[in-house]
């Protein structure tokens, strides 16, 4: 994504998937608000305030595999949607999922988070 056209609501939204797909903690929190709030659509609460959203994310970032690919992006005032397609390794071995994604970014930084998730679609193995 070309970051001079990002807004600055997009911003801190970028930033933090570029360091997911990066696996890098610590680059991924610098884009969270410390009493931020993290759900799974549309109301049920996941993590409450960095500490928690760093717990659910360090044991996934050791995943090789994992990855989320941008599909699309839009945003209004300070919300930000992302369609994703993600890849990690599930319970039943690796694969993808879709995601979207909403955003409430205050002050550069992410204060609430929204992930409505599809269903895992896994890998097939090749054999010859």
């Amino acid at each position: 994504m070309n970051q001079s056209k990002l807004s600055d609501v997009e911003f801190p939204v970028q930033k933090q998937l570029e360091a997911y797909n990066a696996r890098d903690i610590e680059a991924f929190m610098q884009w969270w608000a410390h009493d931020c709030e993290y759900y799974e659509f549309p109301s049920r609460l996941l993590a409450s305030g960095a500490i928690e959203i760093r717990e659910r994310h360090v044991a996934r970032f050791s995943e090789a595999n994992l990855s989320g690919k941008l599909i699309t992006r839009i945003s209004v005032g300070n919300m930000v949607v992302d369609q994703e397609v993600v890849t990690r390794t599930f319970p039943d071995g690796p694969g993808e999922i879709d995601v979207i994604a909403i955003y409430e970014v205050e002050n550069g930084k992410i204060a609430k988070a929204w992930f409505k998730m599809g269903s895992p679609r896994l890998h097939t193995a090749v054999t010859r």
